[in-house]
């Protein structure tokens, strides 16, 4: 009787009261779901961006959106994507799973950590806010000057773009400070560092490459503010300003982003190969050696984004040595994970299907990258659907694929019931079948010269076949995703 008058209580618990102990909690696994759920909203809003402009590509010529209103598309669904539902989705996984890997409590900082997930939504929110002045900005995610001079973006919207991207940046930066701090400070006794499980050590490394990366980019954005508002002329060519200066200093943070985005991804197979092949991961040492590797390699790569912009051979040279040098640790990666697998007994569920699929498609995607990497090839390829594809080819390939390896993996223990096998089989053949019919096409339009950035193109270009095959991946792999 008391058992039942206990449910009874429980059934009777308002919906207010619920949301309340949620939206003030500090607990790391709530803070962690809400991370993931927010990145998911964010997610579906940006795929039906995507699709929007999917469909403007599918026939030349095509008037369904006006080109204004599609470089809007373009510019908040990179946004989105990147600092919206990459990062905080990564940032929730980190939350829920280190502490537990590790054997703390908690993050070191609790209440810092609901203020980072906050931030990120409220700078969410913020970026959006910009529709509500007569239209998103139209400057691309990487909002290149003198496009972002008051010049040419003459309304309030791309200063939203730059308050919210300034506000989400402080968000990921106290979470970059609190969970490296947690790992640092709160492992169990006994558990060093080259103790750590893979999960924990390469989200432990991406995190440091946070606090490293963020705040030049937070600096640019400071800096494009004051030449919007207050009369700097940092980016003003005109007025002895450089342009190029906003793409070092985007590009310094935007190339370690690759990897900020991908090396969780990198703990997640770690942490699932095994598992699914009944074996110990083969070689913990170099795989633990190639994160640091990669983690201080991937700053002095930023430039191969600038091969076009007029640099000099002797940097040319270098950024390309250095791009190609970055691909020797993920390479040892790869053949850590392919040498678990080997001879193992492997059981395909669900996780283990992703982590194959990541395996295949990431290998692909790093060998377009070590082809633009290759300047006399970056001159032919360099803004055009080549490295579109390339880019897309690598993160939804890469972090993505990882990403869905590990919520399978951990999805029993975060809801306490088992997903069904027979559901993320069919997720996993369709996504992929979407995904490569999606960003495939997308390299052969780029080699056939399709630039990137433009929202209609002439019927006898030879690009109409490879958008709409872009097109119909699209739809199959959006409701997939």
């Amino acid at each position: 009787m008391a058992i039942a008058e206990h449910e009874l209580q429980l059934e009777r618990v308002p919906w207010t009261a619920v949301l309340h102990d949620w939206v003030t909690a500090v607990d790391h696994k709530k803070i962690g779901v809400m991370y993931y759920l927010m990145a998911l909203v964010f997610l579906v809003i940006g795929g039906v961006l995507a699709l929007v402009m999917r469909f403007q590509l599918l026939w030349a010529e095509s008037t369904a959106v006006s080109a204004d209103t599609f470089n809007q598309m373009m510019t908040m669904h990179g946004t989105t994507m990147i600092f919206f539902v990459a990062m905080p989705i990564l940032a929730g996984v980190a939350n829920y799973i280190v502490p537990l890997q590790i054997g703390a409590r908690d993050m070191a900082f609790p209440r810092l950590n609901a203020l980072g997930l906050w931030l990120t939504l409220f700078g969410g929110l913020l970026t959006y806010f910009s529709f509500a002045t007569g239209g998103a900005p139209a400057i691309g995610w990487f909002a290149y000057a003198p496009l972002t001079e008051h010049t040419f973006a003459r309304g309030a919207a791309t200063d939203f773009w730059v308050l919210g991207l300034l506000v989400s940046g402080i968000g990921s930066l106290s979470g970059g400070v609190n969970l490296v701090t947690t790992v640092l400070t709160l492992r169990c006794p006994g558990m060093s560092l080259r103790k750590l499980p893979l999960y924990t050590w390469m989200t432990f490394w991406a995190n440091v490459q946070i606090i490293f990366a963020i705040p030049p980019l937070t600096a640019a954005l400071v800096m494009l503010f004051l030449d919007r508002n207050l009369g700097a002329h940092f980016f003003d060519a005109q007025a002895g300003g450089s342009p190029y200066l906003w793409q070092h200093l985007f590009w310094f943070f935007g190339h370690p982003e690759v990897y900020i985005l991908v090396l969780p991804a990198f703990g997640m197979l770690s942490d699932v190969i095994p598992v699914f092949s009944r074996k110990v991961i083969f070689g913990y040492e170099f795989v633990a050696a190639s994160t640091v590797a990669i983690a201080f390699i991937s700053f002095g790569v930023w430039a191969h984004h600038m091969f076009a912009v007029g640099m000099s051979r002797s940097v040319d040279v270098y950024f390309a040595a250095a791009s190609l040098l970055v691909g020797i640790p993920t390479g040892i990666k790869t053949f850590n994970w392919l040498a678990t697998v080997y001879g193992g007994r492997w059981r395909m569920a669900a996780p283990m299907l992703f982590s194959l699929g990541f395996l295949s498609m990431f290998v692909i995607g790093g060998l377009t990258g070590i082809m633009l990497a290759v300047v006399p090839v970056d001159y032919q390829l360099t803004d055009t659907y080549f490295v579109v594809g390339h880019f897309h080819w690598v993160i939804i390939g890469g972090t993505l694929m990882g990403l869905f390896a590990g919520s399978y993996y951990w999805y029993p223990k975060v809801t306490g019931r088992m997903y069904s096998e027979r559901l993320a089989r069919w997720h996993f053949w369709l996504f992929l079948i979407g995904f490569i019919l999606t960003f495939g096409p997308m390299h052969m339009a780029g080699i056939l010269g399709m630039p990137r950035r433009i929202y209609t193109y002439p019927p006898d270009r030879g690009w109409a076949i490879w958008n709409q095959l872009s097109s119909l991946g699209a739809l199959i792999r959006g409701p997939a995703t």
